[in-house]
């Protein structure tokens, strides 16, 4: 076992190190292709504080904690949004050591150091300095960059099949898609059931799987509602957004607690989703009648450690195997790389839809895919630093809040066998929240912890719900 866990790193340093190059040089592609098709070069989060200063619409505050905040000046308010740090610094690559190095002995040879005191201050560092005092007004010191404000129409390297811009022209285009199964006698349905997917997913994890094999009884009392998240299935993809943990909460309060006047509801959540549910369960604590958390991605993060960045490297290991995991590594670590795969997969879906289709005889369904593959690089890239990563920081006290003010039922299932979210994560929820009970299904993974095992969960679900006291 120590054996091939040495191979598996030291393989994974030569690969990664050969990803590093290979996303550097993409950065200038895109670019390039950016300038040409779309007549600017839009910022990535690759650029240098002074660049991001002059392009960006949007500054940002570093914080303690593992957060910033990203702060968009309007005429009539300024908003707050947190971001993620590991958005901007990710880690020191090879190519981010070098060209550290390199700018290191230019400034040494050329421009000197700036001794004070103890301190030394890098030129680059007192550069920026020198730019902010010419200027009017010095707001605050920048130390990352953002996307900049853009359309909300798809990017050239996005998908434009009507699935995917449905939004567009859809009268609910700031709304979430939902996907709503009730009694035929609306008045009947005793409670309401708000289910939440997980990352690269869609509404279809639950439609396609649970909907059909819940029971006569469990569908004639309770409505089951779905969402696409803000930036998945057919729900809106702005480019202007920064997909937030406050924009996707605002977006599911909404488009679903406000829209069909939910007083009380259950949440069952994937992945991703337990973050949402559990920000849910903190703003409408006297709402949720009980809490489903399938795979939770809750990591205790060691005093003294930055959150953000050590939730990203529990999650994002740089290893090549299993292949699960390699597959989150490179979506977390490389930006243009992953607006690669997009280009490549997620513009393509439709065609590798219909392959698949025709391989299997039409025998597969597709929905995994449709869910997988229809998103952007712009929102899946942001949601997974912002809430994954950069939530980091905060489940503790979501759960302490849940422990000790949400009175309801609190129900963990993990698959034993998921290579992405260990097994430990639920069972370090259930150390924070002692009521809650977990159940970990032998021979599962991250998505057969449901797909495969949808009637026998349908069930287990039935019987939460009926525990759950009536109100």
């Amino acid at each position: 076992m120590g054996i091939a866990r040495w191979l598996n790193r030291t393989v994974g340093f030569f690969v990664f190190a050969l990803l590093d190059i290979a996303d550097f040089l993409l950065c200038y592609t895109y670019k390039t292709l950016d300038y040409f098709l779309e007549s600017e070069r839009k910022p990535c989060y690759c650029s240098s504080p002074p660049e991001a200063q002059a392009k960006t619409e949007k500054i940002i505050v570093s914080e303690r904690g593992g957060y910033s905040k990203v702060v968009s000046l309007t005429r009539s308010k300024i908003h707050f949004d947190e971001i993620s740090d590991t958005l901007y610094s990710r880690g020191p690559s090879l190519l981010t050591r070098l060209s550290k190095l390199v700018r290191s002995v230019k400034c040494f040879n050329y421009k000197g150091l700036i001794m004070r005191g103890n301190v030394v201050e890098s030129c680059d560092h007192h550069e920026s300095k020198k730019k902010i005092s010419k200027g009017k007004k010095r707001l605050m010191t920048l130390n990352s960059t953002v996307i900049e404000k853009s359309s909300t129409a798809p990017r050239w390297s996005d998908c434009h099949c009507s699935f995917c811009t449905s939004w567009l022209t859809s009268t609910n285009r700031d709304s979430l898609f939902v996907k709503v199964q009730q009694p035929k006698d609306n008045k009947k349905a005793r409670d309401n059931v708000v289910f939440i997917h997980g990352f690269v997913s869609s509404s279809a994890f639950w439609t396609e799987t649970l909907f059909p094999n819940f029971s006569d009884s469990a569908k004639s009392n309770y409505r089951f509602i779905a969402v696409d998240l803000l930036g998945y299935g057919r729900s809106p993809k702005p480019n202007d957004s920064l997909y937030t943990l406050r924009e996707h909460l605002e977006m599911i309060e909404k488009s679903v607690i406000s829209k069909f006047k939910l007083k009380t509801f259950h949440i069952v959540a994937h992945s991703l989703g337990c973050i949402l549910a559990l920000a849910l369960a903190v703003k409408h604590p006297g709402a949720i009648k009980s809490l489903t958390l399938l795979a939770p991605p809750y990591y205790k993060v060691p005093k003294g450690v930055q959150p953000a960045q050590y939730v990203m490297r529990e999650v994002a290991r740089k290893e090549v195997w299993p292949p699960m995991q390699f597959g989150a590594s490179v979506l977390s670590w490389y930006e243009h790389l992953g607006r690669t795969i997009g280009l490549v997969l997620i513009k393509n879906h439709q065609l590798i839809e219909f392959v698949t289709r025709l391989l299997t005889l039409n025998r597969m369904r597709t929905y995994l895919i449709e869910g997988f593959l229809c998103h952007t690089h712009n929102g899946s890239f942001h949601t997974l630093h912002n809430i994954i990563f950069g939530s980091g920081a905060k489940l503790d006290s979501y759960l302490d809040h849940v422990r000790d003010h949400v009175d309801c039922d609190v129900a963990i299932f993990h698959g034993g066998k998921d290579e992405l979210i260990p097994v430990e994560c639920s069972y370090s929820v259930k150390s924070k929240v002692p009521r809650a009970t977990v159940h970990v299904i032998p021979d599962k993974d991250h998505i057969t912890i449901v797909v495969g095992r949808q009637k026998d969960f349908a069930r287990e679900l039935e019987l939460i719900w009926q525990r759950t006291k009536s109100t």
